[in-house]
């Protein structure tokens, strides 16, 4: 009914209309509801080239199991830009669920939004402990998990430290991610030597390390290959 919480067959009809080429706006019409609640449901679950109504469905039942004390981030500032906060805020929730999907800890998936969203990129620590309603120490936390692995640095002003997110995060994250293969490669290889490559422990330590290292082969290229096209692009 219009006004109440969509059921699985709005879903299914939403996910027709967006296949059909249909605008929110005329979804919102032939469901008799408001085009933000359309706008928020599609943005959330993947966006109009994503979006499927099994996957929107489990994925609203997932919400609403999640344990309290993860209240959703409050704005620092009005948007200047002309932003349907509505939908900023719908996308920002499925971010950081699809990040936490992905093996990203919930914390840490939460400030990397904070980061991504904002015109800034980057926040104090008070800030984030505001816009985020959490303690300091998870702050913290969270943002010495994500400078060890390259997705933020620190900004260090007279008083405070910023934490900023960069154009070229992803660049500096598979850099650490490549050391962290090195890593793997080194002792993968040092094991098959301690154990003999005969064996079938050693032989399995050579194999892992034949892996890494053309895994970091590869990465090499291919993050050489962005640097070259990032400083073209500059």
């Amino acid at each position: 009914m219009p006004g109440g919480r969509l059921t699985y067959e709005d879903r299914q009809r939403i996910a027709a209309a967006l296949s059909s080429g249909l605008s929110y706006a005329e979804i919102a019409r032939r469901l008799g509801r408001p085009r933000s609640t359309i706008s928020r449901e599609i943005t959330r679950n993947g966006g109009p080239g994503h979006y499927r109504a099994n996957h929107a469905q489990q994925a609203t039942s997932w919400r609403a199991r999640r344990k309290p004390g993860l209240p959703h981030a409050t704005p620092v500032s009005a948007d200047t830009h002309g932003r349907d906060p509505e939908e900023v805020r719908a996308f920002e929730e499925g971010f950081a669920e699809m990040m936490i999907q992905t093996g990203v800890p919930a914390m840490m998936a939460r400030i990397l939004v904070c980061l991504f969203t904002c015109d800034s990129g980057g926040f104090t620590a008070a800030e984030l402990v505001t816009r985020l309603q959490v303690s300091p120490a998870s702050v913290s936390k969270a943002v010495n998990w994500l400078e060890q692995r390259g997705l933020l640095r620190r900004e260090r002003g007279d008083r405070r430290e910023r934490y900023l997110i960069e154009d070229h995060v992803w660049y500096m994250a598979w850099q650490a991610s490549l050391r962290s293969m090195s890593m793997w490669t080194e002792f993968a290889q040092r094991g098959a030597a301690v154990l003999g490559t005969a064996t079938p422990a050693g032989a399995r330590l050579h194999t892992t390390s034949q892996f890494f290292q053309l895994v970091t082969h590869d990465m090499t290229q291919a993050a050489e290959h962005w640097r070259l096209r990032l400083s073209t692009t500059r």
